[in-house]
């Protein structure tokens, strides 16, 4: 597999496919396996580079404090090797925040926006203490004893009840994290800032995927997105939860090959 080192971490991908050049950024606390389905569905048409953030799958720990504007440069610095001077981003959650983020700051880089299950704002009070109640359990009881309260937020009730295969999979990715590296990317996450009022300066074609049981992004706050970026699309994915790309595969590479497809020539 492709790797680059990037301000001293080592950032993993794969490139798989030929045609207009597609990124993918995963969530917070999984890989870039999670769009195993939706590679396979734009390959054909497609050049898709589908990245591991850094402390994240195969790429170097984050090590070092960051910020989500850190990950944009991670996510340049790999279309850089790779010759692609402009992209489809698409990115679900945290990379739905540094997707928006590279639109606001390099719009000549950003052909078309996919923003999966993600926000535009900061993260809340609440939620802030939650990643800091979850950090401090990590480290004094390791990650096994706090399954049962990671899996429903990351998973919706659906694919708890139906989608076992789904479950076991993200527990295995939980027992994988890397606790230095989870830190900073708590720390990357609860101190973003808010693009809210900004998102009127995006001009590329958008489209906002959320699934309707997302918890920690509900679609209230892709409806905020889909209103303040002009032309935006939205779709609510049924019986899904925050990981919507691999609990509800076929639906969302359905709507991602269908927006991709319909966009203006270059």
């Amino acid at each position: 597999m492709p790797s680059i080192v990037h301000n001293g971490v080592s950032i993993d991908y794969d490139v798989q496919g030929q045609g207009p050049c597609l990124v993918l950024t995963h969530s917070f606390l999984c890989d870039r396996s999670m769009f195993r389905h939706q590679v396979a569905a734009l390959q054909a048409q497609f050049r898709v580079i589908n990245i591991d953030l850094r402390g994240h799958g195969a790429s170097g720990d984050a090590s070092a404090p960051f910020s989500v504007y850190d990950l944009v440069d991670d996510v340049l610095a790999v279309l850089d090797a790779e010759g692609e001077r402009s992209a489809i981003w698409a990115g679900l959650s945290m990379g739905g925040f540094l997707s928006m983020r590279a639109a606001l700051r390099h719009p000549e880089r950003v052909r078309a926006l996919v923003l999966m299950d993600t926000d535009a704002g900061t993260e809340s009070r609440f939620k802030a203490f939650k990643y800091g109640a979850l950090l401090f359990g990590l480290r004094l009881m390791g990650v096994k004893p706090l399954l049962s309260s990671l899996i429903p937020i990351f998973l919706g009730p659906t694919t708890r009840a139906q989608r076992p295969a789904v479950v076991a999979e993200i527990e295995g990715k939980f027992m994988a994290m890397r606790i230095p590296s989870v830190a900073n990317g708590i720390q990357a996450i609860t101190t973003r800032d808010d693009i809210g009022g900004q998102l009127g300066a995006i001009r590329c074609p958008t489209l906002v995927l959320v699934g309707a049981e997302d918890e920690p992004t509900p679609p209230s706050q892709s409806e905020l997105i889909a209103r303040g970026i002009p032309g935006a699309q939205l779709q609510i994915i049924p019986a899904s939860g925050h990981l919507a790309a691999l609990e509800t595969p076929e639906a969302v590479s359905s709507a991602v090959l269908g927006f991709v497809q319909g966009l203006p020539a270059r």
